[in-house]
């Protein structure tokens, strides 16, 4: 049963992988693999490596550990919920032409670089999935084929995780060092920029080589006119003002009230819901109906919601067997040098959630080992962090990606691992550089 469950796991993963030459929904694959990961640890839990360890009764141990990590795959998922109702706000209220109106280029190069370097910086203040939501939702505005959008999506994600990956508010993973006491604020800005930004860097030089023409920008759709009569051009710029401020006011909310970032979404989609009711309250009822957030709920891609469900509650039955931890083990005993295990620690990020396997990191080794801003942490830090880039499901950033842009994922396989991962090694690279 112990092989089981990563069976059933690589099994799920390979549905998922293949989800258009199958012509099966990922959210159902991702679905049905957490819920059967989920019945053979059940059945099967006393051949698990976690069960040496436990005292009390599987049963016991096993709900307490499900409601665990659906308590925090909930606060992941009313996140991206909030966020993307947001996002779709604005949108609607076509709030996004503030910006797209202002990127005059179609140069296919100049258009990556600008998008993924405003990408970078912006993830560093916000954290990375926010980032890739917003300008993922400016792509959608902005490029006309879909192509185009799933290539510039893709450099968002690399962006967007390099950017997080060298700030403490900018990933969940960095949070969780920084929190726990394993990295300082500007050390680890210090120590990691440098490795982060060549991490973009990289594949944006490659991508200079190989990746020329014109890209066609999207002109206004008949949807699009019909919006910009109902909407004068203040109602518009407010949209989009307040709409960024509740995205970017989530981590400031965080800092002063140290509640996760759901709650600060959830307050202020609220807000906007109360503002939206008012700016409409004199406009016919079916323009109120079709411009609420109640209708943006119904705009939203659920499935997303549902797939990003699904595979963190595979992970997490992977990580309540103890098979993580076991992996984790097995890297420290048999490679032992702390730059290659957390090189396969960023690799195996692509795969798995890189929370799971940060925790399972920082449960190892304590501060008396590796004290505050040791290279570990901080290689950690990194490698977790832009790791999840390689491939579309390895972060937040690039679920967020994937529901938006309905990137697929043997296209981005295809033709963006290689420069996420050209990109990762190079910045790991810089950073043993750097720490000799």
């Amino acid at each position: 049963m112990s092989i089981l469950i990563v069976i059933v796991f690589v099994i799920g993963y390979t549905l998922i992988a293949l989800e258009h030459p199958l012509k099966l929904d990922k959210a159902a694959s991702a679905m049905l693999t957490g819920v059967f990961c989920w019945l053979v640890l059940a059945y099967g839990f006393s051949s698990m490596p976690a069960s040496a360890g436990v005292t009390e009764s599987s049963t016991v141990y096993l709900e307490h550990q499900l409601f665990e990590h659906l308590g925090e795959i909930a606060g992941i998922l009313f996140f991206l919920l909030g966020a993307m109702t947001i996002v779709e706000l604005v949108d609607a209220h076509d709030g996004f032409r503030v910006i797209t109106d202002r990127i005059t280029t179609t140069d296919r190069i100049r258009l990556i670089w600008i998008i993924s370097w405003v990408t970078f910086f912006l993830s560093a203040g916000l954290d990375n999935m926010t980032t890739a939501i917003i300008m993922c939702a400016l792509l959608r505005r902005l490029v006309k084929k879909k192509e185009n959008a799933w290539l510039l999506g893709g450099f968002v994600i690399i962006a967007a995780n390099a950017g997080g990956a060298w700030s403490p508010i900018g990933d969940v993973t960095t949070i969780m060092l920084w929190i726990g006491g394993q990295v300082s604020t500007f050390t680890i800005m210090k120590s990691l920029f440098i490795p982060s930004a060549i991490s973009l860097l990289v594949p944006l030089l490659m991508a200079s080589f190989y990746l020329r023409g014109k890209m066609e920008t999207r002109e206004m759709s008949e949807e699009d006119l019909k919006t910009s009569r109902i909407f004068s051009p203040w109602e518009k710029q407010l949209m989009f003002v307040l709409g960024g401020l509740a995205l970017l006011s989530v981590p400031v909310f965080k800092y002063y009230t140290h509640f996760p970032p759901y709650m600060g979404i959830l307050l202020t989609l609220g807000l906007l819901w109360y503002i939206t009711e008012y700016l409409h309250r004199y406009r016919e009822e079916e323009i109120q109906k079709e411009y609420s957030v109640a209708a943006m709920l119904h705009r939203i891609d659920t499935p997303s919601i549902l797939f990003f469900l699904g595979i963190l509650l595979a992970v997490g039955a992977l990580d309540a067997s103890g098979h993580l931890k076991l992996a984790a083990d097995f890297l420290n005993q048999s490679v032992g040098n702390i730059y290659l295990i957390n090189t396969f620690i960023g690799l195996l990020s692509s795969i798995v959630d890189n929370v799971p396997l940060v925790a399972a990191a920082m449960g190892m080794y304590d501060l008396s080992t590796y004290p505050i801003d040791h290279p570990f942490w901080e290689s950690l830090a990194y490698c977790a962090g832009t790791g999840g880039s390689i491939l579309i499901i390895g972060s937040a950033a690039g679920v967020a990606s994937m529901g938006i842009l309905k990137i697929d994922f043997l296209w981005y396989m295809r033709h963006i691992s290689i420069y996420a991962l050209v990109g990762y090694l190079c910045g790991i690279g810089a950073y043993y550089l750097m720490s000799h």
